[in-house]
């Protein structure tokens, strides 16, 4: 939905951006380059995390950027502000930062057919949402996001072995000096130094036959086959991303490869010996065959020529068996235990652990250990390598299912419905964005008409009766529509325009006022873009006679263009005696039981609707005591 291509090539051609900004930008994000994939990618975020750069000035630029037309369509600040409120009510849905970025940059258009199909999307994601278990998936979505970049880190106990000083340079160019030491075989000392050696070789020209921590690799290998790491710290760095994406993933029915993914990393198997496991064994197999030996020696007899040979050092016959007998069970009872058969001990009695023997068994294991992991994970790496590009495309997919997910949940929460484009505005059953999600027993739908000849309008009526809260919807369903939205309203017709003005009450209208006035009202009226102006409550306090004229040609010039416009005002009855003009009006029909005001906020067409205060006053009154009271009361008696 929405997507724009970069149309900037150079920072400083977008407006409001000059060099000093450019560079702060550029050195944000490291090049101009990266700062354009970034705004192609919608990340608002990164450019608002700069100093100085508000979310709203990161949505301009990156909008701009993308060639997105908000700036052109939102011609006034409260018209900025209505379409803000929009964005805000959308965003609260959704999970990801990328959703969120997404949303920051939905922008209005004029495109009819653009409009109809992300409505269409929008329409199928509302139906989706009503299927999927919302709750849940949105707890998953918060924790995706995009894959984390990883690099394995430096490995000591690892060295890389080549042949020549050519492959030496090579592995350095290729930058494998930064996850294990490199070594040449004419510089290398002792090979026991380090756990794993990777021999590169081209002519084998190392005798490696009792050497149990090494491993060769052709010198032709791919660097995943030097170094497995690289491709599997990607994996493992983003180990839990995975699992998130692959439940929401079968939630959806998604087909996907990160069960296989998956089971490729949990087949690792851990490179670690665990040499404590051979201290125990050696030390409890020694306790073990102490024992027996005093036990089986105490019932030896002895010849005179046996104690003569013990005395020359020599073992008799005797005592040879019982430590062949014994040392055979432990030596059985330590491969149980570690899974090696090896004879670490010294007969004597009691026996002597063989120090430097045990040292020597561990560390044969641990170099078989990590030969044996190696070659496992390079034939992983090697898998998931292929796998990659399907992975991405997974997250991307989640991704862009979270953003059309958020709008799905928009669209069902808030009850939107497409509107229709046609050649003016119109609604059954609309209702302030602001309202929707209210209790609706509690809320009042209207209904609203805003179409040629009758192309301006002024709405009267009364106070706090949802004048301002009208125009506001309207607004609200003009911008909407152009976003590509539906829209708060059971039907709704919308015009496309170019440009949305809405101004605020209150607008003083007085002398002082009058050059203000027509420099900011007279200028839109020769545009000859369609336009749709929502103006409310304009006062006169002085000179209402001239300012009543002025007012009159503007809206007969209003009448004679393709725009529309709704004026809320409580001169009416003065400015229907200098043009003809529909007048619709919302009228209060008395207090209820708690002394609240009861309106019929949909307007009566061509019906001019007179403003309470009367009952605002009643409505004081009762809400107030003492002497506060009886001044309303006095002001009460005069009507």
């Amino acid at each position: 939905m929405n997507q724009y291509p970069v149309i900037y090539l150079d920072l400083r051609e977008i407006k409001g951006i000059g060099d000093k900004l450019a560079s702060k930008i550029i050195n944000h994000f490291g090049s101009q380059e990266e700062f354009l994939r970034a705004a192609s990618n919608y990340e608002v975020y990164q450019l608002a995390s700069m100093d100085g750069i508000s979310q709203r000035r990161a949505v301009e630029i990156i909008n701009t950027v993308l060639g997105n037309p908000t700036q052109e369509f939102l011609k006034t600040e409260r018209s900025v502000q209505i379409y803000e409120e929009i964005i805000q009510s959308i965003i609260q849905y959704a999970s990801t930062e990328y959703s969120k970025n997404r949303v920051l940059l939905l922008s209005p258009g004029k495109n009819s057919e653009n409009i109809a199909h992300n409505l269409d999307i929008i329409m199928e994601a509302k139906e989706k949402v009503t299927h999927l278990p919302i709750e849940e998936l949105r707890t998953l979505l918060k924790n995706i996001d995009f894959t984390k970049a990883s690099k394995p880190k430096y490995d000591t106990s690892k060295a890389i072995l080549v042949e020549s000083r050519e492959d030496y340079t090579s592995l350095m160019d290729r930058g494998l000096n930064q996850h294990a030491q490199i070594l040449s075989i004419n510089e290398v000392g002792s090979l026991d130094e380090f756990e794993l050696v990777i021999y590169v070789y081209r002519e084998g020209i190392l005798e490696v036959n009792n050497t149990s921590n090494l491993t060769m690799v052709n010198g032709e290998a791919e660097d995943l086959e030097i170094v497995p790491e690289i491709i599997l710290s990607y994996y493992q760095e983003n180990h839990d991303l995975l699992v998130n994406i692959l439940k929401i993933r079968n939630i959806l029915g998604y087909e996907s490869v990160l069960g296989d993914v998956l089971e490729l990393l949990d087949s690792i198997g851990s490179s670690r010996v665990d040499e404590k496991l051979f201290d125990d064994a050696v030390n409890q197999a020694k306790e073990k065959a102490d024992k027996q030996l005093e036990d089986a020696i105490k019932n030896v007899d002895l010849s005179g020529e046996e104690v003569l040979d013990l005395l020359n050092r020599d073992m008799p016959p005797k005592i040879q068996e019982i430590f062949d007998r014994i040392l055979k069970e432990i030596i059985r009872d330590i491969k149980e235990d570690t899974g090696v058969s090896f004879d670490p001990f010294i007969q004597k009695y009691p026996l002597e652990i063989d120090w430097q023997e045990l040292e020597r068994v561990k560390k044969q294991e641990i170099g078989k250990k990590q030969v044996k992991s190696f070659e496992e994970r390079v034939i992983v790496a090697a898998k998931l390598e292929n796998l990659k590009k399907d992975v991405e495309s997974e997250i991307q997919e989640i991704l862009e299912f979270d953003y059309q997910f958020t709008l799905g949940c928009f669209a069902h929460y808030y009850d939107l419905h497409p509107p229709h484009l046609g050649d003016g505005f119109s609604f059954k059953e609309g209702l302030h964005l602001n309202l929707a999600l209210e209790d609706p027993e509690h809320v009042q739908r209207i209904d609203y008409s805003l179409e040629s000849p009758d192309n301006v309008v002024l709405l009267t009526g009364a106070n706090s009766g949802g004048k301002t809260t009208l125009l506001e919807t309207l607004a609200q369903m003009s911008i909407m529509s152009q976003m590509g939205l539906p829209v708060c309203a059971r039907e709704a017709q919308v015009k496309l325009v170019d440009e949305v003005y809405f101004f605020s009450k209150k607008r003083s209208l007085d002398a002082g006022a009058f050059e203000s006035f027509l420099s900011t009202f007279m200028p839109i009226v020769v545009r000859e873009e369609d336009k749709l102006i929502l103006l409310d409550e304009l006062e006169a306090i002085t000179e209402l006679e001239a300012a009543v004229k002025i007012i009159s040609s503007f809206i007969n010039f209003i009448q004679d263009s393709e725009s529309f416009a709704v004026i809320v005002t409580h001169m009416a009855q003065e400015i229907l005696k200098n043009t003809d003009v529909r007048v619709d009006g919302i009228e209060a029909k008395g207090l209820d039981e708690e002394y609240n005001l009861m309106v019929d906020r949909t307007p009566r067409m061509n019906y001019f609707a007179r403003s309470t205060p009367e009952l605002i006053l009643r409505m004081v009154y009762e809400r107030s005591d003492g002497k506060l009271r009886e001044i309303y009361g006095k002001m009460l008696e005069r009507f």
